[in-house]
């Protein structure tokens, strides 16, 4: 390339550049009316940018022109430091992509025209289609530039937000909203009531959370993915949760899921309570499909709450009976069950373990001996209730 190209070039990029950005930036403002109709970026802002950026553009072309090679990735080139600093600023903004990319365009082509008047008696019709071929080129490299920063941004913009809704879930959670301020903090940024009733809702497998949405409307919900599992709110709409609680069964059902309920709890200050109770319900429930609510399994959360009275209770009740050859343990175990669940009654015991009635009094009379307690009265005593909920309880 001919020095006095270049010399023009360098003169050229002083002498217009001011006079290039106040064109650039009135022509944004009336073609591209992304700009206008959002009011998102300052003039000032819109001028110091088109300014950089224009001179950052005329720098990478003469440089091209001079090396006639690419100077390196344009990742390492501080020179499209302008580039990248619109992308960013624009991200932070809000300013859709595509109409930044637009005003790049309309820029390309504004130095283009600028070059080919200032140029047709300074440069030749070769050097001049050199030098639009590698404006071109710049031009389009820079929107990539642009387009990288941006999305850069929008990403850590998404890891951060995503990092402070899971601080606020694990805050809800363990019980931070009882502080008035973490608990607006919560609503404002979840979308979630502060007061009012809510479900808390723990479910062991992922589910489809368009489906919930649809079984669960018109309720405000609000859901988190964490380790294991699911968790979830569910605002009622009145102070009945019938409902809610009937859309979470199908809901169950449908997905073949196993979920733990609450209680009502009251106001995002009751969350971490109500988490509590549905995780245990849902400890109960194990990985049977359906809907586990807390109240309805009092007696087994009651014993997951306290694991050494539960050890010890299974201990006193079945450990004679466990100690047995597994064959005639499990024979045993399954007949308490049946005699328990039917009221201490011989003869439904009978038909529901397929035996004869003198067989079940056999086996009752055999877990009398090995426990050394009599079950004279023919009611199943509460204790060994609790412990026959507490061996299912115990991991296999």
């Amino acid at each position: 390339m001919r020095a006095d190209t270049l010399a023009f070039l360098a003169e050229h990029r002083r002498a217009s550049l001011d006079t290039l950005t106040e064109r650039l930036v009135v022509t944004i403002e009336e073609d591209n009316p992304g700009y206008r109709a959002t009011g998102l970026v300052p003039r000032t802002d819109l001028w110091r940018s088109c300014h950089d950026n224009i001179s950052r553009i005329l720098e990478l072309l003469a440089e091209s022109l001079e090396r006639d090679a690419r100077h390196g990735r344009a990742d390492d080139n501080p020179a499209y430091d302008a580039a990248r600093a619109t992308g960013r600023r624009r991200a932070e903004q809000g300013l859709p992509l595509d109409v930044v990319l637009r005003s790049f365009r309309i820029g390309g082509r504004l130095i283009w025209d600028d070059l080919v008047a200032a140029g047709e008696e300074a440069l030749d019709a070769v050097e001049l289609r050199e030098i639009g071929t590698l404006l071109w080129e710049v031009v389009d490299e820079t929107s990539a530039q642009v387009a990288t920063s941006y999305h850069l941004y929008e990403r850590a913009a998404v890891r951060a937000d995503e990092q402070l809704r899971a601080q606020l879930w694990e805050g809800l959670i363990n019980g931070r909203a009882k502080e008035p301020g973490f608990a607006h903090e919560v609503s404002r940024l979840l979308d979630l009531p502060v007061s009012g009733d809510y479900l808390v809702v723990v479910a062991g497998v992922g589910l489809d959370l368009a489906a919930v949405d649809r079984h669960l409307a018109p309720h405000a919900t609000g859901w988190v993915r964490r380790a294991g599992g699911l968790v979830g709110l569910v605002a009622l709409r009145d102070d009945r949760p019938d409902e809610a609680l009937g859309a979470l069964a199908v809901l169950a059902t449908a997905a073949r899921a196993a979920l733990g309920v609450s209680v009502v709890v009251h106001g995002l200050a009751g969350i971490d309570q109500g988490y509590r109770q549905a995780s245990l319900a849902l400890r109960v429930q194990e990985e049977r499909p359906g809907l586990a609510s807390f109240d309805q399994q009092l007696p087994e959360v009651l014993l997951l709450s306290s694991p050494e009275v539960a050890a010890l209770i299974v201990s006193v009740w079945l450990d004679p009976v466990l100690a047995l050859p597994d064959a005639e343990a499990r024979i045993l175990v399954d007949t308490l069950r049946a005699w328990v669940a039917h009221a201490g009654s011989a003869t439904r015991t009978a038909e529901a373990a397929h035996c004869h009635r003198n067989t079940v009094i056999n086996r009752l009379r055999r877990t009398e001996e090995l426990i050394g307690r009599s079950f004279a009265d023919g009611a199943p005593p509460v204790e060994l209730d609790l412990a026959l909920r507490a061996l299912r309880l115990e991991p296999q």
